[in-house]
């Protein structure tokens, strides 16, 4: 069995690249914070922002072939402008050098579709991970490719094959407060109403699940440099919103243009998926109305609102 390194498996994305990682044939071994148990994971108890020294001693004694580095701050909104991105970046370098000093051979990292240029002059066709500018407009965008343009140099000299996965949309169950599908269901759930823009601006918005399985495709394959994870369909932010209502049963809750746009949001933002499908060999399991009946199936149970009828 081929043995991984995964950095950020209580995340969001992380919590599902485990089963992928298992699925795939991996001796799964992550690095958490706060211990506790993964059911069929083995797990290692390290801060990657304070704990450089015990980090290299315990990844020298797992001794990786392969890494999978999704940890990240992910504070809902603050993450866009958090410092704690620079922690990040930081903390980067030094996993890195441990998982290379112990021998390890293949990393993917998390990446983003806020490196991109988001302007409407760049981002009227889908973007493109070999053609498309790149031009980070907040500190989370910079710092994420600044980690790529590092780590990708450094891994050149070492005779690492490093690729990163830039995520663009993604929901499902589980996901914190604060992200638009996820308040969106649960508001609708409980019967509020739902004050949002025209939602004209499209885009490309992917399950979890398939977002932790890509990641887990991109590791077992030999592609390098950037790939973008999403499902390659882009659609207007009120589709995804009328369909929510639909599912729910309570259309009638949401108020479309009730709140202005952001002067800043781009109007399209859409990805090209064809390193993701013709290389990795990667095809999402979800459409949106599946994903979507997933997620809100999952709200349910977790509100235990069909209890409550």
């Amino acid at each position: 069995m081929s043995r991984v390194l995964l950095t950020g498996a209580s995340g969001f994305v992380g919590k599902h690249a485990v089963r992928h990682l298992i699925a795939r044939g991996y001796d799964v071994h992550c690095l958490t914070r706060r211990g506790g148990k993964i059911p069929g994971a083995h797990c290692h108890q390290v801060d990657l922002l304070t704990e450089a020294d015990a980090l290299a001693e315990m990844v020298a004694v797992i001794k990786p072939q392969s890494l999978l580095h999704l940890a990240w701050t992910v504070e809902s909104g603050a993450f866009w402008t958090s410092r704690a991105n620079l922690d990040w970046l930081a903390a980067s370098v030094p996993l890195y050098r441990a998982f290379v000093d112990a021998g390890g051979r293949r990393m993917v990292i998390a990446g983003t579709c806020a490196e991109y240029a988001w302007s409407a002059a760049h981002a009227s066709q889908p973007l493109h991970e070999l053609s498309s500018a790149l031009l980070p407009a907040t500190l989370y965008g910079q710092a994420k490719k600044s980690q790529f343009d590092i780590l990708s140099a450094a891994a050149a000299l070492d005779g690492v094959a490093l690729a990163s996965g830039r995520i663009f949309f993604l929901y499902g169950p589980d996901e914190r407060s604060g992200r638009v599908v996820s308040d969106v269901v649960v508001n609708l759930l409980h019967g509020r109403l739902v004050e949002t823009t025209e939602g004209t601006q499209s885009r490309d918005f992917m399950h979890v699940d398939d977002v932790a399985g890509a990641f887990a495709a991109l590791l077992a394959s030999d592609v390098t440099g950037a790939v973008n994870i999403a499902t390659g369909i882009d659609q207007p932010l009120s589709q995804l919103l009328a369909e929510i209502g639909a599912q729910i049963g309570r259309p009638d809750l949401l108020q479309f243009g009730a709140r202005p746009m952001a002067a800043n949001d781009p109007p399209r933002l859409a990805a090209s998926v064809a390193r993701l499908r013709d290389e990795v060999g990667f095809v999402p399991k979800f459409d949106l109305q599946t994903g979507l009946a997933d997620t809100i199936g999952w709200w349910r149970r977790e509100l235990k609102l069909d209890q409550k009828r």
